[in-house]
């Protein structure tokens, strides 16, 4: 029996996320709305979770049809700071992102209009207490307002003076950026009014001729699609907020039930023949391809679900259910092909049964289990195990001892604590609590402690352990028990929670048109899918896409420790064609493709060190 302390830890983005909402444990609107108790339902919960780790260790260094054109590290560049990079008229902007602390936040400027020649010439600093990560764009408008390139950035809390909301900056001089508007987004959350905008993970904006807009990533609410009107760059106008997946519903699939966490994650705008299309990762239910000609009116063209089984494991005599994780998405330059990218930092994922019942525990994993290990054992109610509340009875020290505790009234963190105070115990099952948002969902968490802690599993589940009758019907209408109607201290069914290697996140190729796109091909690098590479060499998803701006056949991909990769279409599939990673090894962010003197080159930020220039030199 294992009591060997652990912990994970809580990212700044859902620490900052916590302070904005009501009371812990009350019950929220369905699917966003921020939550107080440590509860992964919206892109800043789940980006404080688990992405953009740094486990240590990487690959060796390779190359193949690549030429490393230039590198320049940036300036006060500390480890994981940097974060997307964009191009535009001969110039990258690279976000310096609030991971670690909350100094230099801004935007790098770098001159690269000779490529092999890079040089840093100015800094945008983002709002106090802020940080931009994903959302780095520059885009040239043209309105009866305004003539001129404009840079959008997002802003997401890492500090006490933070804001959220985009900022629009003048960059029609770079090396002289103007503020046209910071911190403009949707200052209401719950119909109730807000002092600051809500925090947004990305940002991105696109000319419609007499009229500009952008789209931005509402980290806190179900209505996490805001379009702003920005035809006048200084007084940028929310026009528009959508919840795709009660929009238009079909974009959720029945089955895997693992793919619960549906929200807004990145997204592109395209005019294609004449209409405005946006191609929107929306995290557990895919890619969605909306026709946003008209913000206000927006309508469905296409989507795509995940593959069951997974089609990465089954290449590999794998039995697995797709990790989703739609994490950002662009069209091919011919429009035919769809491909997108699954960020995944977690290649072992949790297999759980109740054993008396024989059904399965739908629960991730808050403070995993070691890699491969299974624990089983018997269950003991431990109520709410809030401070202040009942107390938590000792486990049993003699045998495995899982503490059932039920979601509500305070944060994740504080339960576990109070479990680990009590002793005896060697994990911690949390299963939800009642309201419109909760009852027989799943949903992730973020937790600190020292036993692993899974959840949040369904109501039901939590009631079936100690084998309570349970109706999600009452639950959901308010009118079902408000807490397990049992006395704490009650022994329940015995449970195993096993941890299985699953793969790191991987890229899908799909074909492009109306209605369910069909799923052509995927792409990981061999060591993503190799549990011989699980741990000690860095983080092996893949982060981004970018699709070549002059041939169709060609995408770039951002790979983090996997390095820099390249990848050509030949008949309907994704072929490896070159690859980079530097001595001592890469962590590569993002990746935009540039052109200069007639060759196309490719920026991509690496976060450990700053500004990668490459070249694509195969055939």
């Amino acid at each position: 029996m294992r009591k060997s302390p652990r912990r994970t830890g809580v990212g700044v983005f859902a620490a900052a996320l916590f302070v904005t909402t009501a009371l812990a444990g009350s019950a929220q609107a369905h699917d966003g709305v921020s939550a107080t108790d440590g509860a992964i339902d919206n892109a800043a919960a789940t980006h404080g979770h688990d992405q953009h780790g740094g486990s240590g260790g990487h690959l060796p260094a390779t190359q193949k049809n690549v030429r490393l054109v230039s590198k320049l590290k940036l300036s006060n560049v500390v480890e994981g700071k940097i974060a997307d990079v964009g191009v535009f008229k001969g110039y990258a902007y690279l976000a310096s992102w609030g991971g670690v602390g909350c100094d230099n936040t801004g935007v790098h400027v770098v001159d690269i209009r000779k490529p092999s020649l890079p040089k840093e010439v100015g800094f945008i600093p983002a709002p106090a207490g802020s940080a931009p990560g994903e959302g780095i764009q520059t885009v040239h408008i043209s309105t009866p307002s305004f003539n001129g390139d404009i840079l959008v950035s997002n802003n997401e809390i890492c500090g006490d003076t933070g804001v959220g909301g985009m900022n629009i900056y003048d960059v029609s001089d770079p090396t002289k950026p103007k503020t046209l508007a910071e911190g403009i987004g949707d200052f209401t959350l719950g119909g109730e009014t807000t002092e600051i905008a809500r925090q947004i993970h990305s940002v991105f904006a696109w000319d419609a001729g007499r009229k500009a807009y952008a789209v931005i990533v509402d980290n806190e609410e179900g209505t996490d699609v805001d379009i702003m009107d920005i035809t006048d760059p200084t007084k940028p106008l929310l026009v528009a907020e959508y919840d795709l997946d009660e929009t238009f519903p079909q974009i959720l699939q029945a089955a895997p039930e693992n793919l619960t966490e549906v929200f807004l994650h990145d997204m592109v705008v395209k005019n294609i023949r004449g209409r405005q299309v946006m191609l929107a990762s929306y995290w557990d239910a895919g890619y969605v391809a909306l026709d946003v000609t008209d913000p206000k009116n927006i309508k469905y063209i296409g989507d795509t679900d995940f593959t069951n089984p997974d089609p990465e494991g089954a290449q590999r005599g794998r039995t697995v259910v797709p990790e989703g994780n739609g994490h950002e998405a662009e069209f091919t330059l011919d429009n035919r092909y769809v491909i997108g990218a699954d960020e995944d930092f977690g290649p072992y994922a949790l297999s759980a049964r109740n054993l008396d019942d024989d059904t399965a525990v739908t629960a991730g994993q808050g403070i995993p289990l070691e890699t491969g290990e299974t624990l089983t054992g018997g269950t003991t109610y431990a109520g709410l195990a809030c401070n202040g509340g009942p107390a938590v009875p000792a486990g049993d020290p003699a045998a495995v001892d899982i503490a059932v505790v039920e979601r509500g009234t305070c944060t994740f963190t504080e339960k576990v604590a109070n479990v680990e105070a009590a002793g005896g115990y060697d994990a911690v099952l949390v299963f939800n609590r009642t309201g419109a948002d909760a009852c027989d969902a799943q949903s992730g968490m973020t937790v600190e402690g020292t036993v692993p802690t899974f959840g949040v599993a369904p109501r039901s589940q939590g009631f079936a352990a100690f084998d309570q009758p349970y109706s999600n019907e009452d639950c959901l209408a308010g009118t079902g028990p408000a807490t397990l109607p049992v006395a704490i201290g009650t022994k329940g069914d015995r449970l195993t929670f096993s941890s299985y290697f699953d793969g790191w996140g991987y890229a899908h190729l799909y074909l492009n048109k109306s209605g369910k796109m069909t799923e052509l091909d995927t792409y990981a690098i061999p060591e993503g899918q190799d549990p011989a590479y699980a741990s000690g060499f860095g983080d092996l998803t893949v982060h981004e896409v970018a699709a070549s701006g002059v041939r169709p056949d060609l995408a770039y991909f951002a790979y983090y420790a996997g390095g820099f990769r390249v990848t050509k279409v030949k008949n309907d599939k994704l072929v490896e064609v070159g690859r980079f990673i530097d001595e001592g090894g890469n962590n590569f962010w993002g990746v935009q493709t540039f052109t200069s003197h007639g060759k196309e080159y490719v920026a991509a930020s690496d976060r450990d060190f700053g500004l990668y220039i490459f070249e694509y030199t195969g055939h």
